[in-house]
């Protein structure tokens, strides 16, 4: 929406939420304290905010006076009922849809923005067409599916510069409404209409192709490990072929975010409802390969630490899912952390952008005391070198670039010997530990 208002001046754009903690934060005159850390997304807040782009908790009357509503809310994977653990919860879309439809006047252009099971949009219909019948209403629907493809820590030049534009319906007039805002700056070619369900399910399977890609050279990756091949290696001679291309070709602790595993899970669910098991176990496979190379690492660093990591301190660098986001859904070190926390580690987290309030609740379990010894304990750390401090290793599991240039003899020189780099994401530079007195393994590495 910030990037709309930024590229369509003549556009009044109204973000809304029932959260008003979260508004005004997006209020907020210092411009470092948005509540989602994404790179440039200040400065797109801060050239249209106030001028075409607001943020308000007058949700009802944002919905009347619009022409076009986009239903943006979260579909979690259901935790209970039927589908639990795999199909999409879709609570806040059916509210959603339903608030839209007691509060919009006269004609307005529903747009699903959430990712969606493929389908969702006749539920959307059903609960606007009820109000469109009202006797005497006035009101009038289009129902678009409009899926988002950007990547967190790059979103914002995903959106300026996006491979594709897709939208999909059933209302000409409406895709075109749609069409012309995105056309202000998108070139048309990359403007793509298709229909309502076309558009759903291609979201789901961009989303799976992807994270396919992430399984699939993770568990390549361990078989180099025992082959003596590198990983690295491998990707770039397979990447060259212009039929695979190199993106998505970078061995690691396994994907998180919001989105890959929750869209993966929907996907299986649909296929199993449908009738398509044997489908439906092909994509099942992708998430168990991610989950297993999580507990491949974590299982990696107790053994090397002689079998046992009781007691002992790790340093933990990174816990975000990915660099250039502090967001840490589904992510990699909430699972490698937890299963070393079971097994008696005290570990020693330091991220750039994830506050310590976020990681006690990922894992479930509020920080020692500040430097205090313990078993299946964490804490918070400064920075990398206060975080070695006493440790046996240094793990590091998210890739950010400050990690590709760390003072290796100074952290060498504080932790405890024989001391390992445990490099889950093949950023550092392992010559240097290597030449500091560090055992070093890398993801893929033989």
């Amino acid at each position: 929406m910030a990037v709309i208002a930024d590229r369509c001046p003549d556009v009044q754009v109204t973000v809304v939420d029932l959260n008003a903690e979260r508004v005004a934060a997006w209020n907020d005159t210092d411009l470092t304290r948005l509540p989602v850390y994404e790179p440039g997304l200040d400065l797109v807040v801060g050239r249209a905010r106030g001028r075409n782009l607001h943020f308000s908790t007058a949700v009802e009357a944002a919905i009347a006076a619009a022409d076009m509503v986009f239903l943006s809310v979260n579909t979690p994977t259901k935790q209970r009922g039927v589908g639990a653990g795999q199909a999409s919860d879709l609570r806040w879309i059916e509210a959603s849809a339903r608030q839209v439809a007691a509060a919009a006047t006269g004609h307005t252009i529903v747009v699903e923005k959430s990712t969606l099971p493929v389908r969702t949009a006749e539920a959307v219909k059903a609960i606007l067409d009820a109000a469109q019948g009202d006797a005497g209403s006035g009101k009038t629907f289009s129902v678009l599916s409009n899926p988002e493809f950007l990547a967190e820590g790059t979103a914002i030049a995903d959106l300026e510069r996006p491979d594709r534009v897709l939208i999909g319906g059933e209302d000409g007039d409406a895709i075109e409404a749609l069409a012309s805002i995105y056309g202000q700056w998108v070139p048309p070619e990359r403007i793509l209409r298709t229909n309502l369900w076309s558009s759903e399910l291609s979201k789901l399977t961009a989303n799976a192709f992807l994270a396919q890609r992430i399984s699939s050279i993770n568990s390549i990756a361990a078989l180099c490990e025992v082959t003596g091949a590198d990983v690295r290696e491998v990707a770039r001679a397979i990447g060259s072929d212009s039929r695979i291309g190199s993106r998505f070709l970078q061995a690691g602790p396994g994907f998180g975010g919001s989105c890959f595993q929750k869209d993966i899970l929907n996907l299986v669910y649909l296929c199993r409802h449908f009738g398509l098991e044997d489908v439906a176990a092909y994509w099942q496979q992708v998430v168990d390969l991610n989950i297993w190379q999580q507990r491949r690492l974590s299982r990696k660093v107790v053994q090397s630490l002689f079998g046992t990591v009781t007691g002992k301190r790790l340093a933990v660098l990174g816990f975000a899912f990915k660099a250039d986001t502090n967001d840490t859904r589904e992510s990699p070190a909430i699972r490698i952390c937890r299963d070393l926390l079971e097994e008696g580690a005290c570990l020693a987290i330091v991220d750039p952008k994830v506050e310590s309030r976020q990681i006690s609740e990922d894992l479930g379990c509020p920080p020692l005391a500040a430097e205090s010894p313990g078993e299946g304990g964490w804490l918070p750390a400064d920075d990398p070198v206060a975080a070695a401090r006493g440790a046996d290793a240094v793990l590091i599991l998210t890739e950010w670039s400050a990690y590709r240039q760390l003072d290796w003899p100074g952290i060498a020189a504080v932790m405890r010997r024989p001391a390992w780099l445990f490099d889950a994401r093949a950023v550092a530079d392992a010559a240097a530990a290597r030449a500091a007195g560090l055992r070093v393994w890398r993801v893929g590495e033989g």
